[in-house]
């Protein structure tokens, strides 16, 4: 194992290594530059000059390669060009809204989307079957923006229930009786015990959740069913009515634990997908994560933070993966290297 352990670090290395090539040699093929983001239109010779340095651009371009290599390694990314402060402290800001609202999403899916799959699965070929494959299909077929702008309509504008945008009320953020300690609002404020504070914090996650989860779900629903089908047909499973297993002992302990291998997969995948799809819904609903903030950094050619966020997403979809990978051994001691 930790043989196994060491060839995928050393992998993982190697990929990061890869991206970080990729992303230095683009952002100085494109047509735009950081001095030009810096000095905007018609610079002097002299400020084009000490905009350089500042930079470092005025380097060899191995130097600067180098350079960016070593600082990206301890997580130096630089400053924004576009708000002046550091990349690194912007990015540990908007990563933690990003990842509150992402692991609600994914954890609302899984506990609604599995079970709704294993009971599909053995209900097979009943209204219940069809009615959670309808709804699987119509989770996946539509748009993340479209259902968002329907949520937006339906509970506030009709409703009235939830907020529209933002991450918790303006008035509460300026009188806060809360530290940011996680940098996860649900969290801090029921560390503060501030409970409207907390009110406010869930009711603004509400939305942009249920607009993400209900992809994720239909996901789930869809893959557990088709691997639950599929597992129930096995002989050892009939082996067990047989033997009169109670119905709870053959889904839940044998047919479901069969499917973990794959469904594991599945999750590290979707992770990937939250983070790419967080984009749009963060865009709609206001939301101060990762996936606004680098929207706006492309828009205003903002190249160290682009550079800091790629490089952050990148190797945290890295690591989940590599962790799904150790849980296939946990979940299937067969799949483990040293079987």
């Amino acid at each position: 194992m930790r043989n196994y352990i060491f060839r995928r670090s050393l992998t993982l290395v190697g990929i990061m290594v890869g991206i970080l090539v990729i992303t230095f040699f683009l952002t100085r093929v494109l047509p735009s530059s950081p001095v030009e983001m810096m000095l905007g239109a018609k610079p002097t010779a002299e400020q084009i000059a000490i905009a350089k340095q500042e930079l470092g651009l005025d380097k060899p371009l191995w130097h600067q390669f180098v350079s960016y290599i070593s600082q990206a390694a301890t997580g130096d990314f630089g400053k924004s060009l576009r708000t002046g402060q550091e990349v690194k402290s912007e990015i540990i800001k908007h990563m933690m809204a990003t990842i509150e609202l992402v692991t609600i999403a994914i954890g609302i899916s899984l506990c609604t989307g599995i079970p709704l799959g294993v009971w599909a699965a053995i209900r097979n070929k009943t209204p219940v079957d069809q009615m959670a494959r309808g709804v699987s299909i119509v989770g996946i077929a539509i748009p993340s923006f479209f259902l968002a702008i329907l949520l937006q309509m339906l509970f506030y504008g009709v409703l009235n229930w939830f907020p529209l945008q933002g991450r918790i009320d303006s008035h509460i953020l300026i009188d806060a009786q809360f530290t940011a300690v996680t940098g996860l609002f649900t969290v801090d404020t029921l560390l503060a015990g501030d409970w409207v504070a907390f009110k406010s914090a869930v009711q603004h996650l509400a939305l942009p959740v249920l607009t993400l989860s209900l992809a994720t779900f239909a996901i789930f629903v869809r893959t557990t069913r088709n691997l639950m089908v599929e597992v129930l047909s096995q002989d050892y499973i009939r082996t067990g009515h047989a033997f009169g297993l109670s119905h709870s002992k053959i889904y839940f302990f044998y047919a479901l634990k069969a499917t973990l291998v794959p469904l594991l997969t599945v999750i590290g995948l979707t992770y990937g997908f939250m983070l790419g799809n967080s984009v749009i819904v963060e865009s709609i609903f206001d939301w101060p994560g990762i996936g606004r903030y680098v929207v706006e950094s492309v828009i205003t050619n903002d190249f160290p933070a682009v550079m800091g966020v790629t490089l952050i997403l990148s190797s945290s979809y890295l690591l989940v993966n590599f962790v799904i990978d150790l849980l296939y051994f946990t979940v299937d001691p067969r799949l483990s290297p040293e079987v």
